[in-house]
């Protein structure tokens, strides 16, 4: 993939952080990751401080403090001479994110199962249902959106603050690769439907309380979309 050296483009320009009831640094931190996760800030991209304060109307202290955590959640890179830059998707990456995820997740789905209860059950079946709506919209924001808030119902269920705080740290980085797959012209027409299935099958196993089987098709699931993601990024390399 065909890194980009020059500074934050027309094209990305970022809104002014409106004052809400939310911290600012939040705000500011959201935009920002959220701008690398669907691309509108690029791989190669610089973070040029005085860019940022002028188009987002915050200060320079604010600014620093959401480019620290995003070098910490591995979404920006320091560079020498050259200030922060977004980072590269490489496949390297991708086997090593999604093997760690694999493991993750299958636990969670197995702690899912051991904690529960009719409640949680049916916020997950919702959570899914509202996902597999969304991917029948064909838009991405919302599509990521939607699994991301499935995911978060299943950390949540899965009742490990332990757990909870690992994945977080992954988050980020992870929410780039779903975002490629749902967003790739070469992107699989089918791989959504295969996805919704296999959560549905995960669901029907924590419903009649299978964790084994629960964790295994979850695992199952990650290791198809490291799949898809990798075909992808292979593609995108070859052609740079």
């Amino acid at each position: 993939m065909t890194v980009q050296s020059s500074a934050i483009p027309g094209k990305a320009a970022l809104p002014p952080i409106p004052r809400s009831a939310a911290p600012l640094r939040r705000q500011v931190l959201d935009e920002l990751r959220q701008s690398i996760i669907t691309g509108r800030l690029v791989p190669g991209a610089r973070l040029v401080e005085r860019e940022l304060i002028g188009m987002m109307g915050v200060s320079r202290t604010v600014i620093r403090e959401a480019l620290r955590q995003l070098e910490s959640e591995g979404l920006i890179a320091m560079i020498p001479n050259k200030g922060p830059v977004v980072r590269e998707l490489t496949l390297a990456e991708s086997k090593d994110l999604y093997s760690i995820r694999a493991v993750l997740e299958g636990l969670a789905a197995r702690l899912f199962v051991e904690n529960a209860n009719h409640t949680l059950i049916r916020k997950l079946e919702k959570a899914l249902d509202r996902t597999s709506d969304a991917y029948k919209s064909g838009d991405p924001e919302p599509i990521l959106e939607a699994k991301n808030s499935f995911y978060d119902v299943l950390f949540e269920g899965a009742g490990s603050e332990t757990l909870s705080l690992m994945i977080a740290t992954l988050h980020g980085r992870i929410w780039r690769w779903r975002a490629l797959g749902l967003s790739h012209p070469q992107r699989s027409a089918g791989r959504w439907k295969e996805s919704i299935r296999n959560l549905r099958a995960m669901l029907a196993a924590i419903k009649v309380g299978d964790a084994d089987l629960a964790e295994k098709i979850i695992r199952a699931e990650v290791t198809e979309a490291a799949t898809e993601v990798t075909r992808l990024l292979a593609g995108s390399e070859r052609g740079a």
